[in-house]
C-alpha cells in the first residue's frame, strides 16, 4: 500500500513550510494585538491559495482548483506549526458551504466575507422543545408584514452552540401552516441584535454556562428581510438538507482521533490499570476500531482524489465516530475511578478544564455523550445509512409522522 503523496505534493509541503516559517513566528504573536495578528495571518495564508480554497475571491476566498491533496498537506502543515487554519464553527462548516450552493449573489455579498474574516459568528437555529432530531416538527411561526418586505418570527430556538457570542442565525420556520410536515418550512437568516430577541445560556450537566456554551432563543415579533430567505418559501427543509450534509462531514473527521487514543493509553498507565487484562484487551479492541476508522478515511481520501464515489461508507463515518468516542469514554471512566466525581470547572474552576490529573478526562467523557445528538443523533444516522446507503424500506414511524 502506497501512502505517500508523490513528488510534487512533497514540493507543495516544502513551499508551505517556507511560508509558515516565514509568516508565523512565535516571537511575533507576544507582542501587540493577538486577534489582529491572527487576521493579517489568514489574510496572507488565503493571498498565497491555502485557506479558504473553495470560496471565490470576490468573497474573500483564495478561489482555488479542487485538490484533496493539496488541502490534506495544507492541514497537516499548519497543524505541525500550530498555525491556524480557517475561522471555525457554524458560519464557516454551514452557512458558507449553503449560501455558495443555495443562496442569492446579494445574500452571499452580505454574509460571506464577513463571517471568513470572523466579523459574523453564526448560531444554528434548528432544535426547538418538542423539535430535536425531528426538524420538520418545528414551530417557531414566521408571517409576512403587511408590506410583505419583512419576515416577523415568534418562537424559541434551543441548544444553540456559540449561542451567546453569534452576531447572526440561519433558522427553520414554520411560514405555511397547512402545508404538509416537510413542505411548510422557511430558511431564514436573521441579525440577532434587535430588539424582539432575548438569549439565555443554559446550565450545562457538568456545572458549566457562558459564553462556550449552550444557549436558547426566545423571538417576540423579531424581523428579518424577506431577502434574507434562502431558497423558496416553504422549501427549508430541502435548504437545512444542504446545511447538516456540512455539519456531518464536519463532525465525520478523522483528525485527532488516533491522538486521543494515545492518551487514552498514557492514563492507563498513568492509573496503574495498564497491566490489567480486561484494560488491555479493551484497548485492543478500541484501536482495532480507531485503525478502522482511520484506513476508511485514507480510502475516501483516495477515492475523493481519484474523482471516484467512495459508496455508502461515507455515510458511516460520523457514526462510527461517535461510537468509537462513547468506547473511549467508558474505558476512561472505569480508569478514573473516584476522580470521576470530582466538582465541574463551571462550579468553581476545581474541575476538568483546570484539571491536571485523571479528571481531566471527565471533559472528554461528558463530550462523547453530545457527539450522539450533534449532526443528527445517532439513530437518525442509522436511518440514512439503512435507507441511502443499503436500500432497506423507510422507517415505519418516520413515514407515519408524513
Amino acid at each position: 500500500m502506497d501512502l505517500s503523496y508523490g513528488a510534487e505534493a512533497e514540493a507543495f509541503r516544502a513551499e508551505v513550510r517556507r511560508f509558515l516559517v516565514d509568516s508565523w513566528q512565535p516571537g511575533e504573536r507576544r507582542g501587540g494585538d493577538l486577534k489582529e495578528f491572527i487576521r493579517t495571518f489568514r489574510r496572507n495564508a488565503t493571498d498565497r491559495g491555502y485557506l479558504y480554497r473553495s470560496i471565490p475571491k470576490r468573497y474573500g476566498g483564495s478561489e482555488q482548483p479542487v485538490d484533496v491533496i493539496r488541502a490534506q498537506v495544507i492541514r497537516e502543515e499548519f497543524g505541525r506549526a500550530r498555525a491556524p487554519m480557517e475561522v471555525g464553527g457554524n458560519g464557516m462548516n454551514m452557512t458558507v458551504p449553503t449560501l455558495l450552493e443555495k443562496g442569492t449573489d446579494e445574500q452571499r455579498e452580505l454574509f460571506i466575507r464577513a463571517t471568513v474574516e470572523g466579523d459574523y459568528i453564526w448560531g444554528q437555529g434548528y432544535s426547538e422543545p418538542g423539535s430535536g432530531s425531528d426538524l420538520a416538527s418545528v414551530r417557531t411561526k414566521g408571517e409576512l408584514s403587511a408590506d410583505g418586505t419583512r419576515w416577523i418570527i415568534n418562537g424559541q430556538k434551543i441548544w444553540t452552540s456559540q449561542g451567546m457570542q453569534s452576531t447572526h442565525m440561519f433558522m427553520l420556520v414554520r411560514t405555511e401552516p397547512d402545508a404538509a410536515k416537510h413542505d411548510g418550512i422557511t430558511y431564514l437568516l436573521i441579525d440577532l441584535d434587535q430588539p424582539g430577541i432575548t438569549r439565555r445560556p443554559i446550565r450545562q450537566m457538568t456545572g458549566e454556562e457562558g459564553a462556550n456554551t449552550f444557549c436558547e432563543y426566545f423571538f417576540d415579533n423579531a424581523e428579518t428581510p424577506v431577502s434574507w430567505q434562502v431558497g423558496a418559501r416553504g422549501q427549508g427543509w430541502y435548504v437545512s438538507r444542504t446545511t447538516l450534509k456540512h455539519e456531518r462531514a464536519s463532525i465525520g473527521s478523522a483528525d485527532g482521533l488516533g491522538n486521543q487514543f494515545k492518551k487514552l493509553v498514557e492514563l492507563a498507565q498513568e492509573t496503574g490499570r495498564i497491566g490489567d487484562p480486561q484494560v488491555r484487551d479493551s484497548l485492543v479492541r478500541i484501536e482495532g476500531f480507531v485503525q478502522s476508522h482511520r484506513y476508511t478515511s485514507f480510502r475516501l481520501f483516495s477515492c475523493a482524489a481519484a474523482g471516484e464515489d467512495a459508496g455508502s461508507v461515507q455515510l458511516m463515518m460520523k457514526l462510527y465516530l461517535t461510537e468509537i468516542g462513547h468506547e473511549m469514554a467508558q474505558l476512561a471512566q472505569d480508569l478514573i475511578g473516584e476522580h470521576a466525581f470530582i466538582e465541574p470547572a463551571g462550579a468553581g474552576g476545581r474541575g476538568p478544564r483546570g484539571a491536571r490529573g485523571p479528571e481531566k478526562w471527565m471533559d472528554q467523557i461528558m463530550g462523547s455523550l453530545g457527539n450522539s445528538i450533534a449532526g443528527g443523533t445517532t439513530n437518525i444516522q442509522r436511518n440514512i445509512i439503512g435507507e441511502r446507503g443499503l436500500g432497506l424500506p423507510r422507517d415505519l414511524a418516520m413515514s407515519a409522522e408524513k
